[in-house]
């Protein structure tokens, strides 16, 4: 009895602090303001992360209409073996169209661009298959799109603590602008597909799709697989943001991002603070 009782309880307690954790980047988030430090203890892996994350979004005033994958390094990895993570990606963040974007970051948290290839799916996946190979992402198709994730969060350490921290603040994402379509990507070369990304007028990074380990189809097959053991099998309509194509790039609030897709397009935005959500942003 007296081991069920201690079992229930620290159940409970680990629980409570979830919730605590996912409250405090809610609140901050709503706020505009930043977090002085990692608000609790660092769940213990990256299940206790994710159910953090959900935590999070369930109270989150937005629908997500997306996710990003960001890479897990190989000696930062837990017993999931998991070698990426998922954020997700909201409307009310999401920037379609031409003209100099708005992307909006966490003054005194963490605040960086990074160019992306986006998918679109065009057909549900199937709800009961929880492993995907990159081959098998073909039984969902979607469109390629050139895409800038505003990689942004309250805490300024979120990268250094790690990717149980970054999954538990909404994968350290503060937005996403998608740009036009690259048709018939399947057929491309991925070496093809290349980018490069400048800060005002200095170029700080390039790369492009073959950037991403394992390609555009391991992050696909990765959101995929990852989504349905979560019980969010993703749905026609749902963005993907692979991973980052040219770094991870700092960004201050008045300066200028702007990332050069080739023959594809460029996408440019000039970073503002985050301001507090206020009333009328929030969708009926």
């Amino acid at each position: 009895m007296s081991s069920e009782t201690e079992t229930s309880t620290g159940a409970a307690g680990t629980a409570a602090e979830g919730a605590g954790i996912a409250g405090a980047f809610v609140r901050a988030r709503l706020q505009g303001a930043s977090l002085p430090g990692f608000p609790g203890t660092v769940p213990a892996d990256l299940v206790a992360a994710y159910r953090v994350q959900d935590l999070a979004i369930a109270s989150w005033p937005d629908r997500v209409v997306g996710w990003k994958v960001g890479y897990i390094a190989e000696g930062r990895r837990d017993a999931s073996g998991d070698d990426r993570l998922l954020g997700p990606i909201f409307a009310r963040q999401l920037h379609l169209g031409a003209g100099t974007a708005a992307f909006p970051v966490f003054v005194g948290g963490f605040a960086a661009v990074e160019a992306e290839y986006v998918l679109r799916l065009e057909a549900d996946a199937p709800a009961g298959k929880l492993e995907w190979t990159p081959d098998e992402t073909a039984q969902v198709p979607a469109t390629l799109h050139i895409g800038v994730e505003v990689a942004s969060s309250p805490l300024a350490t979120i990268n250094e603590l790690g990717p149980r921290v970054v999954v538990s603040d909404f994968g350290n994402n503060n937005g996403l602008a998608l740009g036009p379509e690259i048709r018939d990507w399947r057929a491309l070369p991925e070496s093809s597909l290349l980018a490069e990304t400048w800060i005002d007028d200095e170029r700080v990074g390039s790369g492009g799709a073959t950037t991403l380990p394992g390609g555009l189809l391991a992050a696909y097959a990765f959101a995929l697989s990852r989504s349905a053991k979560r019980g969010r099998p993703l749905k026609a309509g749902d963005l993907i943001a692979t991973g980052n194509a040219t770094g991870i790039h700092d960004i201050r609030v008045g300066q200028v991002a702007r990332v050069r897709f080739g023959e594809h397009g460029e996408i440019a935005g000039r970073a503002v603070a985050a301001a507090p959500l206020s009333p009328e942003d929030v969708p009926a």
